[in-house]
């Protein structure tokens, strides 16, 4: 199945992930649907670039191209909201609600189909930068996300008792003692603002769109990676009913340090890494040589680096430097959507020639599946 909007590739990713942790999953047709999915993501990017591509030459009033044009107004009211988010007017119309906080134009376009809740759609290019942001955080895309209103609780088993086996003719078995948890994902702000010149003021409408969301959701997007890390390696040793306990270790790098990491998950972490700060990884390749290259410290799994985790030499003793888990325990659901929301301020630095455009994202975020993650601290 093809899917029109980048949201609905995202959300069919989250299902996936979740069915894969369901026993008796098939991994196989859903790690292949997963392709068709990054490759139906690539269909949606590139048919926009087409498109823009055309208008581009039709503006131009390039050879062979038609140049009959239908009224506005006749256009858009047969053109699907998604056409319209990938036009270039409406690119421009977006630069201008941006700049002006003005949606006269952006509603224009819309017609019929403009909301009523006063949050209007990103052009088409947004889609594109806010999926090559999240593929290219190689933390944050391994994460499940939801796009949920409002706080999202999500339970998980604290206790339990095991099943029992029950012979013919025997009493009957006991009810199973069970103690939830719930763990309440509460949306915050995350917000990034950047300074740029009365030049870049000047771009053509999707030049200036891509431009803008580029920095800002990147940087939107390293901070949330922030915020998570340091949700995981602040959490608690074991868990209560309202948070997920992570155990802990504390080793430095070593051969066997993040085996025995890998000792202290279940059996549910399947596709487990280990984050650490690329400095660090300078530790683990001395400890591989000291062994004679005869074992790897880091047992096969894949290693992702983040700045977000301080490197061994430099951490204070008793902080964690290093995170062993899969990643597929870790939650973020973002009650308006996963686009970057804008504010614009041209008064404070206007006498040099400067603005500044605030972005926000709402997103709540955290562990919601126990025993799929360890960390590894320092040592005094």
């Amino acid at each position: 199945m093809k899917f029109k909007t980048m949201q609905e590739i995202e959300t069919r990713k989250a299902q996936i992930l979740a069915e894969m942790e369901q026993e008796g999953a098939d991994l196989t047709a859903l790690k292949a649907e997963m392709d068709e999915l990054r490759a139906n993501a690539d269909e949606i990017r590139n048919a926009a670039a087409a498109a823009a591509e055309t208008r581009k030459q039709i503006a131009a009033g390039a050879a062979g191209i038609g140049t009959t044009v239908e009224s506005r107004q006749a256009e858009t009211r047969s053109q699907t909201v998604d056409e319209i988010r990938g036009s270039a007017a409406y690119a421009e119309a977006f630069k201008k609600y941006i700049i002006t906080n003005d949606a006269t134009e952006v509603r224009a376009l819309l017609t019929t189909n403009a909301p009523e809740n006063g949050q209007y759609p990103v052009p088409v290019v947004v889609d594109s930068i806010i999926a090559t942001a999240w593929e290219s955080n190689e933390v944050l895309k391994r994460i499940n996300k939801t796009y949920i209103r409002g706080n999202l609780k999500v339970p998980f088993e604290l206790d339990a008792d095991p099943a029992q086996v029950h012979d013919e003719g025997d009493t009957a078995i006991t009810e199973e003692d069970l103690t939830l948890g719930i763990v309440e994902l509460k949306p915050v702000n995350i917000k990034k603002f950047i300074r740029i010149s009365d030049e870049i003021v000047a771009m053509g409408g999707e030049a200036f769109v891509r431009y803008i969301y580029d920095e800002l959701t990147q940087r939107v997007i390293e901070q949330l990676e922030k915020q998570l890390l340091d949700a995981i390696a602040n959490a608690p040793a074991a868990s209560t009913t309202s948070a997920i306990g992570i155990p802990q270790i504390t080793e430095a790098p070593g051969i066997t340090t993040i085996g025995n990491a890998l000792a202290e998950l279940t059996e549910h972490a399947r596709d487990v890494v280990v984050i650490i700060n690329r400095k660090t990884s300078a530790l683990f390749n001395q400890a591989r040589a000291a062994a004679a290259f005869a074992m790897d410290p880091y047992e096969g799994l894949t290693v992702l680096y983040s700045s977000n985790l301080p490197d061994y030499t430099s951490a204070a003793a008793g902080k964690v430097y290093a995170i062993v888990g899969d990643l597929r325990a870790a939650h973020v659901n973002y009650p308006e959507g996963d686009n970057v929301a804008t504010k614009w301020d041209d008064l404070s630095e206007a006498e040099a020639d400067m603005v500044k455009v605030h972005g926000r994202q709402y997103a709540g975020y955290g562990v919601t599946r126990p025993g799929m993650i360890c960390n590894v601290k320092k040592p005094s």
